[in-house]
């Protein structure tokens, strides 16, 4: 009988990669027992599914389509509004849960990480196949729903391996099998090579993960740049893209964009939701101590176009009240009467890191100081009674009309219930379940 090779030389590291199955449908199916086995989809204030359940992918709903089409292909299919509150607290529970094996975790998405578990064979006294089952194990249990796992020497075999088995699979792929999976597996179904990189593949040829793998270094240095080399250098075994456990430190730009229904060609309303767009832009870089030196502002039509400006400011800056009186200058360059529109957004752009400059002349860097010590307790207020207890009055119908009417104005439970000693504004971080919990 033919022994396996020792597991030094089939991980010489081991990474996970885990992906929770149908994560935002799964996430209000674990939350209301009545909705599993069900076909939930969520994304009902938008009017498209955003997530569907397994049992709603196998009845022909697909991500982005619309609520009349999927009534066609499921008639009894149960929308629900997005509770992002939920699936964010849920999301949290799922990296605990897996650094309590490793603390070398990084967060990819709100439903996927990466985990380092090279060198706990022997603490823990698993092989690293049973490391991964047992992590998979307590997240299915724990969560009330399922998880895809892949364990690989690096992190794009890992990727591979959760993804071969969906839902609920569990796929290791050590060295001496690497050629065996990328064989059956076409190039464009490996992370990170898009549809442009795999058209170009298979115009030299190559069809298969294998194939590509397969191909010299010096020619692979002289037709594609780092990214491409670095995939094809893991495919080959090789370790060579690190996990980020520290997470986002900073950003190149940030954008916030807010859909609501009915459209509407009320030009307060649209610049009031525009007004909180930039609010919820700067309250993000200012948690990063950034400053936008430019923007851009757009608006969104019924007929799904979308008009725009670009705007530099004099100077650096994460005041909101600001940038907000530099876009009503420029409303009118957008808005048109006669047109109706469905959302608004701003991206804020050529960040720095916001510091205090010398004194100018004309005091402007004395007003942006005093400015910025303003929002530093605006900042403590809202993180002490809740996000947005204090926002711009230019923001105030946006805040104080529901984003969406009629049929697709539900709210999420979490929003409808509260716990004792919650607001509006401020919650707890414990989701709200509903239904028969084990």
């Amino acid at each position: 009988m033919k022994s396996k090779p020792l597991s030094i030389f089939s991980y010489p590291q081991a990474i996970i990669h885990i992906d929770g199955d149908a994560f935002f449908a799964s996430c209000e199916q674990s939350r209301n027992a009545a909705l599993k086995g069900k076909p939930v989809i969520t994304g009902k204030e938008r009017g498209i599914a955003s997530s569907m359940s397994y049992e709603a992918k196998n009845r022909g709903v697909t991500r982005g389509m619309r609520i009349s089409e999927i009534k066609k292909v499921c008639p009894d299919a149960i929308f629900l509004p997005s509770d992002y509150e939920t699936y964010s607290l849920l999301s949290k529970r799922f990296f605990q849960i897996v650094r309590r094996y490793t603390p070398d975790v990084e967060e990819y998405s709100i439903d996927e990480c990466f985990a380092d578990i090279t060198g706990l064979r022997r603490p823990l006294r698993m092989s690293y196949e049973k490391i991964a089952e047992k992590i998979k194990a307590d997240l299915d249990h724990e969560l009330g729903f399922t998880f895809s796992v892949g364990l690989g020497p690096n992190k794009t075999l890992a990727k591979l391996g959760s993804k071969w088995k969906k839902p609920s699979g569990l796929t290791a792929i050590p060295g001496y099998l690497i050629h065996e999976f990328l064989a059956a597996k076409d190039t464009e179904e490996i992370w990170g090579i898009g549809p442009q990189t795999s058209a170009h593949l298979k115009k030299e040829g190559i069809g298969t993960a294998l194939e590509f793998a397969r191909k010299e270094q010096a020619w692979m240095q002289r037709k594609f740049t780092k990214p491409t080399q670095e995939i094809w250098q893991e495919l080959n075994g090789k370790f060579v893209l690190p996990l980020d456990t520290k997470g986002k430190t900073t950003y190149a730009s940030v954008q916030k964009v807010k859909t609501f229904a009915p459209p509407s060609s009320d030009r307060d309303f649209i610049f009031s939701q525009l007004s909180k767009n930039i609010e919820n832009a700067c309250l993000k870089i200012r948690r990063y101590n950034l400053a936008a030196c430019k923007a851009t502002f757009f608006i969104k039509l019924q007929s799904f176009r979308y008009v725009g400006v670009q705007v530099k400011f004099s100077r650096p800056t994460a005041i909101p009240s600001e940038i907000v009186k530099i876009a009503e200058q420029h409303f009118d360059e957008m808005f048109d009467k006669h047109e109706q529109y469905r959302a608004t957004g701003v991206t804020l752009f050529k960040l720095e890191e916001d510091v205090i400059k010398q004194l100018d002349l004309f005091n402007e860097v004395l007003k942006a100081k005093q400015l910025k010590k303003l929002y530093q307790s605006v900042d403590q207020i809202n993180e002490k009674f809740g996000k947005h207890t204090v926002f711009l009055a230019t923001s105030f119908m946006a805040r104080n009309r529901p984003q969406h009417l009629k049929e697709r104005s539900d709210q999420p439970e979490r929003k409808k219930l509260t716990f004792k000693g919650e607001g509006k504004q401020q919650k707890i971080g414990i989701p709200m379940f509903v239904g028969i919990v084990d």
